[in-house]
């Protein structure tokens, strides 16, 4: 019995390591040195204007406009206001495709509500770069409800290519309205440039917020990509273990939190998906979790192998994970040790890889730029 228990014990831990990845936390040898380009505090997103210039949001409710090449920054005015609050406060910040044309920038943020509530929201505005300062301010899109306590907005953005407008909203730590549909909660929201509702969402003859919801049954998502064949990929961390990568479809519940490939934090159990085949398994789980937040699918050429990679930044793992895709197969092919946790990874229009460093509770974060190694 013994030595069938062994057997058992080590088809367990192979079982778990091909979940995960063959490569073990941080073992890869990095193929680029991380260069400090500038400390924000408690920074959460980035992107990068046509110029070359980088907007960066801090979580208090700043935005900067940074020059990376001579360093300097301006606070950019105007900006909503937020609730600063545990997980809440300024979070992403994403360009209209036209912004070129139309000046147009999105951000999410946590927006408060009666009492004790707050919710996500995402706006759009006109920046100004003459005045240094956000125009016609409009409120697209909101969480339904707004809830107590203050985890898991998500609030990530991205556009397709086909200008809609995606949008993850997590489920506030409350479980069950990821699965309710009159909640927005717990989902991933699909709408038009300007908030209004596309032709083609699946629960669109349902009417209300559930018009806007393109999948449903997931935890806190921070992290969404389109790859170059136009599938979206999310990234979500799981409770107690189970972290995943999906490949969302339409009108597909991911099963949250009925089950989950891990348990809840009081150690209560949550059935692994495999035991219910209806809800949709995610590509990629891995447990020892690598809390994963920014994600992109890399497109450029400067480090050899990497393009069309996932590359995901990892909070209590401390690292840069690289995802090699198949189609509609993924396995996590590196993972680099950054001696620090990692918030955001944003590519640059000359395809160097960007990070920002988790300022965690009013701490600075170190913006890093990617040099990649002379081979």
């Amino acid at each position: 019995m013994r030595f069938h228990s062994t057997l058992l014990l080590a088809a367990a831990l192979a079982v778990a390591c091909s979940s995960a990845g063959a490569q073990s936390p941080g073992t890869a040898a990095k193929p680029f040195n991380a260069v400090e380009a500038g400390r924000f505090d408690e920074p959460w997103a980035m992107t990068f204007l046509p110029d070359g210039r980088l907007l960066v949001t801090e979580k208090a409710g700043r935005l900067w406009l940074q020059d990376v090449t001579s360093g300097k920054r301006t606070r950019i005015e105007r900006v909503p206001d937020v609730v600063h609050a545990g997980q809440g406060g300024f979070g992403d910040v994403v360009l209209h495709p036209q912004f070129a044309q139309n000046g147009w920038v999105y951000l999410s943020y946590a927006e408060a509500g009666e009492g004790n509530t707050s919710g996500a929201a995402v706006a759009r505005a006109r920046l100004d770069l003459e005045d240094n300062e956000l125009e016609d301010l409009q409120v697209i899109w909101r969480q339904v409800p707004k809830v107590t306590g203050n985890g898991h907005y998500g609030h990530r953005i991205a556009f397709g290519s086909d200008g809609l407008l995606w949008i993850t909203s997590s489920e506030r730590q409350k479980f069950d309205p990821a699965q309710d549909m009159a909640s927005n909660l717990g989902k991933i929201v699909r709408l038009r440039d300007d908030g209004s509702l596309p032709e083609g969402n699946p629960f669109a003859g349902q009417g209300d917020v559930t018009a806007q919801v393109w999948s449903l049954g997931h935890r806190n998502m921070l992290g969404i990509a389109f790859d170059g064949d136009g599938r979206l990929w999310v990234h979500e961390m799981g409770p107690k273990g189970g972290d995943e990568l999906n490949l969302v479809e339409k009108g597909a519940n991911y099963g949250y939190p009925i089950v989950s490939n891990g348990d809840h934090y009081d150690g209560r159990p949550i059935p692994d998906h495999d035991t219910q085949p209806q809800y949709r398994a995610p590509v990629i789980t891995w447990t020892p979790v690598i809390s994963p937040a920014g994600f992109v699918i890399y497109s450029g050429d400067r480090y050899p192998g990497w393009k069309g990679s996932g590359l995901i930044g990892g909070l209590s793992s401390q690292s840069l994970v690289r995802v090699s895709f198949d189609g509609e197969r993924a396995r996590e092919a590196e993972r680099f040790d950054m001696g620090t946790r990692i918030r955001e990874v944003e590519q640059g229009p000359d395809g160097t890889i960007w990070l920002l460093e988790d300022g965690d509770k009013g701490a600075q974060g170190r913006l890093f730029r990617l040099d990649p190694q002379a081979r």
